[in-house]
C-alpha cells in the first residue's frame, strides 16, 4: 500500500494509504467508525474486494481517532470526521488517478459521513455503502436508551465515557458527553430523498449500537432503486471480527459491486 500524508483544513495531519489494481476503472474511499482505524479486518476485506473489482482504494485514519493521524480522540465530532473526508477527496482530485463519480464506504459513524457526503454531492458519488451506519444523534440516543440505558445514564452524569478496545489490549479511549451533544445536530433523514445513487445497507443481526430496525427508518426514506440492497448478517454484532461474518461481508459486497 502506498502511504500518503496530507494536512486537513485545521492543520492536522491525515495519514492514509492507496492501493491500485493494474488497470483501475474507479475509486473508492473507505471511512472507519468512531473507535476504528484503517487496518481493521473488515476494512482490509473490503479493500481486497474492491481491488478484485478494479477499483483504486483510498483508506485513511481520521483525525482525533486511534490511528496514525493527528488529534485527540476526546475531541472527536461527527463534523470533524465529515470535514476529513472532504479534505481527503479534495486532495485526491489533484492526483492523476482520480476519477468521478466514485464509490463511498463508511462504517458506523463513517457510514453517516459517507451518506451525508452523498446527499451533499450527488453528482460525484457513483454508489454508497453505509455499513451499520449512524443515522442521527437522536436515533443514537434512542438506541442507547433502549439497549444500553446504564451506559447512557453514566455517560451523561459523569461527563465522559471510557471505551475499552477489543482489538488492542490495554487501549482505553475517553469520549466526553459533548460528542453526543454535537451528534444531536446531525441527521441523515431530512435529505434522504437525495440518495438516488445505488446504496448498500448491511448490519449485524445482533447490532445493539446501530440496529437494523433503525437502519430501516433511513432505508424507507430513500428513493427506490433496483440496485439498492439491504442485508442483515446472521449472528453478527456491530463490528464484524469473526471470519464467518467477514466472509459474508465480502461476498455480499462483491455481488453488489458486480451489479452497479
Amino acid at each position: 500500500m502506498q502511504k500518503f500524508e496530507i494536512k486537513n483544513r485545521y492543520g492536522l495531519k491525515i495519514v492514509g494509504g492507496i492501493k491500485q489494481p493494474e488497470f483501475s476503472t474507479g475509486i473508492v474511499f473507505i471511512v472507519h467508525g468512531l473507535a476504528g482505524y484503517k487496518e481493521e479486518l473488515s476494512i482490509c476485506k473490503m479493500t481486497d474486494i474492491f481491488l478484485d473489482n478494479k477499483y483504486t482504494v483510498v483508506v485513511y485514519d481520521s483525525t482525533h481517532a486511534r490511528g496514525e493521524s493527528d488529534g485527540e480522540y476526546e475531541n472527536t465530532t461527527a463534523q470533524k470526521r465529515y470535514d476529513d473526508l472532504c479534505d481527503v477527496i479534495i486532495w485526491a482530485k489533484s492526483q492523476k488517478w482520480y476519477i468521478e463519480p466514485f464509490v463511498l464506504v463508511g462504517m458506523s459513524l463513517g457510514g453517516y459521513v459517507v451518506t451525508k457526503y452523498s446527499e451533499d454531492n450527488i453528482e460525484k458519488v457513483k454508489a454508497v455503502f453505509p455499513f451499520a451506519t449512524t443515522i442521527s444523534g437522536e436515533i443514537t440516543v434512542a438506541t442507547m436508551r433502549e439497549f444500553k440505558p446504564e451506559k447512557l445514564k453514566n455517560w451523561k452524569e459523569s461527563g465522559s465515557f471510557i471505551h475499552i478496545s477489543k482489538s488492542q489490549s490495554g487501549l482505553e479511549l475517553k469520549l466526553p458527553w459533548h460528542y453526543i451533544e454535537e451528534l444531536i445536530t446531525h441527521d441523515l433523514r431530512p435529505n434522504a430523498s437525495k440518495i438516488t445513487m445505488p446504496i448498500l445497507f448491511m448490519v449485524g443481526e445482533n447490532d445493539d449500537s446501530c440496529p437494523s430496525k433503525y437502519q430501516k427508518i433511513l432505508w424507507d426514506l430513500i428513493p427506490k432503486n433496483p440496485l439498492n440492497e439491504f442485508h442483515i448478517v446472521e449472528g453478527a454484532p456491530h463490528t464484524f471480527r469473526e471470519e464467518i461474518h467477514i466472509q459474508k461481508l465480502g461476498n455480499l459486497l462483491d455481488n453488489w459491486l458486480k451489479k452497479i
